[in-house]
């Protein structure tokens, strides 16, 4: 199913969402859209960016979690923001009111900076939470990373070093696939092989490349 029509807010680049659940391949499939000659914005870098010590969100997150979320050094901690966080959804929601905006925001700028720049570009915007975040409109395609939960549950346990029950609560923390799929235009299957993902995505990145060379020529 299409996503719902929303307001494109330049027409100057081709505006691609990147999403998908944690651990289900975007990174790597972003990495491939970059090789061929897409600007790529991951909005977690965005986010740590944002939570540095002196940035927008640094204080206004260290007034509502506390002093124990931060590190020696006095920055904020991620893996102890993200233990608390996950664990409970008042304060992900709590967290997400408060990076989510910025985010957006931060993203539109670098975006319209790179349309400036490179009229008739690709831009892809990479970000976990699009369907939460109800960003889904700002795109012109969205793509979506699936793969088998099983696959998923063995890749964030060893990513990031969780045990079973960690690492089922942060996937149940984020939007279905149903949901996702709502949203999405293009799915890719990230179930297989490295090679096997990243054949998928240049596929994928084809495709998006010849109807956005499509729609220039007949404007």
């Amino acid at each position: 199913m299409k996503a719902p029509a929303g307001k494109i807010p330049d027409p100057l680049v081709f505006r691609v969402g990147l999403t998908g659940g944690i651990a289900t391949g975007k990174s790597l499939v972003a990495e491939v859209f970059r090789e061929e000659g897409a600007f790529v914005l991951d909005t977690d870098v965005l986010g740590h960016e944002l939570m540095e010590p002196g940035a927008p969100a640094y204080q206004e997150i260290l007034d509502r979690f506390g002093d124990a979320i931060l590190a020696p050094d006095g920055r904020i901690d991620r893996k102890k923001l993200g233990e608390r966080v996950f664990g409970d959804e008042r304060a992900r929601l709590q967290l997400n009111a408060i990076l989510h905006p910025r985010i957006l925001a931060e993203a539109e700028q670098r975006v319209g900076r790179f349309a400036r720049q490179n009229p008739g570009g690709i831009a892809v915007t990479q970000a976990a939470l699009m369907a939460e975040a109800g960003a889904f409109g700002r795109f012109d395609r969205i793509v979506l990373t699936e793969c088998d939960p099983s696959t998923q549950l063995l890749r964030l346990r060893a990513r990031d070093g969780l045990g079973e029950e960690e690492a089922l609560r942060r996937i149940g923390a984020q939007a279905d696939s149903a949901a996702r799929r709502r949203i999405a235009h293009m799915v890719l299957d990230t179930s297989g092989s490295l090679e096997e993902t990243r054949a998928k995505a240049r596929q994928v990145f084809e495709s998006l490349r010849r109807e956005w060379e499509s729609r220039k020529a007949a404007q």
